[in-house]
């Protein structure tokens, strides 16, 4: 098929426009436009006109895209699945290193999201919440700077 079609006879094979792609991937107008930029889709037809038309395949590559950005997998590495889940002949073992490192990476991103958890914990814990100006949370946000207003459970809690 040229590149370059009109707009009823794209309709007529099945190809759909932008507004429906986005409601049939569940991906934006604004994203699909920016995995196209990006050579994520391959080739899209467009009319005389510069509409974009969709063939199936855009579809199934847009609903990969969003279920891989949902588990939180990067361009590159969306990159790289897509290459793979459109190469009957690759390894499974190239699949499973991209994921096995991608697990890696959010266990990395949990541990350092749960030290926050603590350290929030510890310092809210320390936090009278009361009228006093005096606030450990503010002092650890200054850097240790003396915000404690020399209050024995302020600076306890924030050394």
């Amino acid at each position: 098929m040229s590149l370059t079609i009109e707009h009823a006879q794209a309709l007529s094979e099945g190809l759909v426009d932008i507004g429906t792609a986005a409601e049939a991937s569940g991906v934006s107008i604004k994203m699909i436009r920016h995995y196209e930029t990006l050579g994520l889709l391959g080739n899209v037809p467009r009319t005389a006109t510069n509409y974009r038309m969709y063939q199936p395949q855009h579809l199934h590559v847009l609903r990969f895209i969003a279920r891989s950005r949902k588990l939180g997998f990067s361009i590159e590495e969306i990159r790289a699945l897509l290459g793979l889940w459109q190469d009957r002949q690759r390894p499974s073992a190239a699949v499973k290193e991209i994921a096995a490192a991608h697990i890696h990476d959010l266990q990395a991103r949990i541990a350092e999201l749960q030290g926050m958890v603590d350290t929030l914990s510890q310092l809210t814990g320390c936090c009278a919440g009361d009228s006093r100006p005096e606030c450990p949370i503010l002092a650890d946000l200054a850097g240790g700077a003396d915000l404690t207003g020399g209050d024995p459970l302020m600076t306890a809690c924030h050394t």
